[in-house]
């Protein structure tokens, strides 16, 4: 036994007081009863091991399978290795078994009669690409703002988020609908946004929201959004993440979680005007906040440091 508890070292003590004084004066002592003393001096064999507290845990149950009913579930598992547990039950059933389903699950698991688990193939990370200079890659996300941040609770608000790979730069806006004329309009304000500070966008990755693309669309699949029109006239790459893997979009679907969680938790508005002006000032605090992944330094610290203009 690897490990000593409190209680084995009490009974191990108040075993040699007993061995020394006699099982009175160890009661009166240690008040415990002659009857306890008596129980564990029959146990003790001198080691500590032997004052360890056993199970007392039923060795059998009047309820338990008989040894005709386990006889009868290793022979039809062996019959039927690959049939499922509720049509071995049924099977059994015809044959007498009056148990439950969950009752031969159980017997099944402890007589290791169950299906091995087919271990799920490792997933294959393709290492991340490394941005090497600022508007490489800007990704554009949109987040709808929690209903409870609302004064009026039948307004909806949007919040769209670009954040460019390298040096960790955000730009937020609001809008009052997710269409693709506000990601148009978004991606104009964008671009000036970011050209203002010295960054030209080559790159926007997206995902592939109706907003952004009629990838998935029935019936407009060959039909460009507003979207896609705009970065087509702006010169801008547009680069769209596999379905349904939001981690292809990390940066942005993190900076939304941190936005919920420090800014939306504690925040009301009245307005998409209000949203905007208090987006501004969320805008200023992230890009001056140190990062770990830019070496704590905040994205406009690395921006001026590693992109002199």
């Amino acid at each position: 036994m690897s490990i000593i508890t409190q209680d084995m070292r009490f009974r191990q003590s108040l075993m040699k007081y007993a061995e020394k004084h006699g099982v009175s004066k160890a009661s009166r002592k240690y008040n415990k009863a002659r009857s306890y003393i008596y129980f564990w001096k029959a146990r003790w064999d001198g080691s500590v091991e032997s004052l360890a507290a056993q199970s007392k845990r039923p060795h059998h149950h009047p309820a338990e399978h008989t040894e005709a009913e386990l006889k009868l579930i290793r022979d039809m598992r062996r019959r039927n290795p690959k049939l499922g547990l509720i049509e071995l039950w049924h099977r059994m059933k015809k044959r007498g078994y009056t148990r439950r389903p969950e009752s031969l699950y159980r017997v099944m698991k402890r007589l290791g009669l169950l299906p091995e688990k087919k271990e799920k193939p490792k997933r294959i990370v393709k290492p991340y690409e490394q941005m090497t200079h600022p508007g490489e890659r800007v990704q554009i996300d949109v987040k709808v703002v929690p209903r409870a941040c609302l004064a009026n609770p039948e307004q909806k608000l949007y919040q769209y988020t670009a954040i460019d790979e390298f040096t960790r730069l955000r730009f937020l806006y609001g809008y009052e609908e997710q269409s693709t004329y506000s990601s148009a309009d978004f991606a104009k304000r964008c671009v000036k946004w970011f050209k203002r500070r010295g960054i030209m966008i080559e790159c926007i990755q997206t995902d592939n929201g109706f907003e952004f693309t009629n990838r998935f669309s029935r019936n407009l699949t060959d039909r460009k959004t507003m979207f896609e029109l705009t970065l087509e006239k702006l010169g801008i790459r547009h680069k769209l993440i596999r379905p349904y893997t939001p981690r292809h979009n990390g940066k942005v679907e993190r900076s939304h979680r941190e936005d919920h969680n420090k800014f939306y938790s504690c925040h009301r508005f009245y307005s998409c005007a209000d949203l905007n002006a208090q987006l501004a000032e969320r805008l200023s605090r992230t890009n001056n906040l140190p990062m770990r992944p830019l070496g704590w330094l905040s994205p406009i610290e690395f921006l001026h440091e590693h992109c002199p203009r």
